[in-house]
């Protein structure tokens, strides 16, 4: 998958992943995609709700050797 901006919040907690994420999206255009690494436990709860509650799309999400994959749109 084709992403435009990637963001590595690994090695932060809760809530500093979704802050740096909603400034990131902010600074993008409609459209652009932002992949996300994080490696805080809470992410797998938190991404999808941010998502929801934003209206950005969570395009997939997924965990590799303790690191938090999510790719989200920009709305």
């Amino acid at each position: 998958m084709k992403v435009d901006h990637e963001l590595d919040v690994r090695g932060l907690n809760c809530p500093l992943p979704i802050l740096r994420t909603k400034k990131a999206l902010a600074g993008m255009e409609s459209g652009q995609t932002l992949r996300v690494l994080a490696t805080d436990p809470g992410a797998r709860q938190d991404f999808p709700a941010f998502a929801e509650q934003s209206g950005n799309a969570l395009l997939t999400q997924g965990e590799n050797g303790g690191v938090f994959e999510f790719v989200l749109r920009r709305r």
